[in-house]
């Protein structure tokens, strides 16, 4: 009889030791799927209970050339835009609340709700031409290519389905299986030309920009002073999945 109440707590304790290793209330992981693909990111989880967690994310994509260019070019529709130069930069912060279905706190498959605020930094080359006269002549000219920069931000709300894993004590392992989301975005585009330019430059410019077909979205451009100016605002959607992530429990 002694000897079996010495085996149960020492199977208590060994029970008790493991939760311990595993344990804690907190994972910070990344999803290394992104990351491949130059998407840097930082995910904070939080247990609020045995079912319940909360998360916020944070990622950032450094200036690069548009990916899936022939994709791009099939959306938006202007001849006038110089893709191989088109450059995109992100950042993205997402609150994430998680209803897990598994036995254990944080793990197993999991139904995920989320809310995404993103910022897409842009710098679109257009090419235009315009007429001007000298002396009795009407002459063409090509100006270099007139960058627009600037942000397009985004507000989303989605949901997606994963499961989470403990592996070894402390490291987990995320899987991201389906989900996406929608909303609306709205944003702002800029050419500031040089002093002097011509009236009839400006006005080129923006006859090429207007011949952008990029529906849904809608954009309104005007010259302001030396400006040219493009507004945006459209419906916004992603999807999220096929994601690969580890983190650390503490």
């Amino acid at each position: 009889m002694k000897k079996i109440v010495v085996l149960c707590i020492a199977c208590i304790s060994i029970q008790a030791h493991a939760q311990k290793l595993i344990g804690g209330d907190h994972i910070l992981k990344t999803n290394l799927s992104a990351d491949a693909l130059q998407n840097f990111n930082l995910t904070f989880e939080k247990s609020l209970n045995h079912f319940i967690s909360l998360s916020i994310s944070y990622a950032t994509m450094p200036k690069r050339s548009i990916p899936f260019k022939s994709l791009a070019k099939n959306f938006i529709d202007n001849p006038n835009i110089n893709f191989d130069n088109f450059k995109i930069a992100n950042n993205a912060l997402t609150f994430e609340s998680r209803f897990y279905l598994g036995l254990q706190k944080m793990s197993g498959f999991y139904i995920a709700p989320y809310a995404r605020f993103a910022n897409l930094e842009v710098n679109v080359p257009v090419n235009y031409t315009y007429t001007t006269q000298v002396g009795t002549q009407n002459i063409t000219v090509t100006p270099p290519p007139a960058d627009l920069n600037g942000t397009i931000r985004s507000q989303s709300f989605g949901a997606y389905v994963g499961m989470q894993f403990q592996l070894l004590t402390k490291l987990v392992l995320d899987i991201w299986v389906i989900g996406g989301h929608y909303g609306s975005s709205n944003g702002k585009l800029q050419f500031d030309a040089p002093t002097g330019t011509p009236s009839q430059a400006l006005n080129a410019l923006k006859s090429s920009i207007d011949q952008t077909n990029a529906n849904p979205f809608h954009l309104k451009t005007t010259v302001s002073g030396n400006s040219v100016i493009t507004d945006t605002d459209g419906p916004w959607a992603g999807l999220r999945g096929a994601g690969l992530t580890v983190g650390l429990r503490f």
